[in-house]
């Protein structure tokens, strides 16, 4: 479920940011290639469906964030994985003996011996 809302996400903001760089500052815009009297929206109603387009987009966006926030995978304290709803089952343990291995003994190492250095 959060994968889906991630990829709204995602596709929202990219219509935004294609939405955003449509328009011009000053109002210019798209409404200055669509000025012709003949043209199916005016200037008017341009810059109005462009306005309406990115507060609908960036509202989407906003409850989107929220929806995702709640349907995020929790994060366990103790291993810092992610963990989904469903409980793991801890992994079987090793069959006695398999992985003991025989004491060896450690030979101590030779103590290092002062290096004297010759007097002037």
């Amino acid at each position: 479920m959060h994968a889906v809302i991630i990829g709204l996400t995602l596709l929202v903001a990219v219509l935004l940011i294609l939405i955003v760089l449509i328009q011009k500052s000053k109002g210019g815009g798209l409404s200055s290639q669509f000025g012709g009297a003949g043209s199916v929206m005016g200037v008017r109603q341009t810059n109005s469906f462009l306005e309406k387009t990115t507060w609908t987009l960036i509202s989407v966006l906003v409850v989107l964030s929220i929806i995702s926030a709640f349907t995020m995978p929790k994060v366990s304290t103790s291993t810092g994985l992610r963990t989904q709803s469903t409980t793991a089952t801890a992994p079987a343990a090793a069959p006695a003996g398999q992985f003991d291995t025989p004491a060896t003994p450690v030979e101590a190492a030779p103590a290092a011996t002062p290096v004297e250095t010759p007097a002037e």
